[in-house]
């Protein structure tokens, strides 16, 4: 386990031991604040779209710019 891992560990063995209104309270600011809610919103599409088949960039671009003639 890496020293992120260890953390992230720590934490969540920390927020479970909280009650149950200490853990509403916890989610309720991390629901409010704007970063932490853009990063959840790209994991949750990222985590959707994980089996869908990839391309190169470049024939995206070229896709992109003919779409746009």
């Amino acid at each position: 386990m890496n020293i992120k891992e260890a953390k992230a560990e720590v934490f969540w063995m920390a927020f479970k031991s909280l009650s149950k209104r200490e853990r509403q309270f916890i989610v309720e600011k991390l629901l409010n604040d704007v970063e932490f809610m853009e990063d959840l919103i790209d994991i949750a599409i990222l985590e959707q779209r994980r089996d869908e088949p990839s391309r190169p960039l470049e024939e995206y671009l070229k896709e992109r710019k003919k779409s746009k003639k």
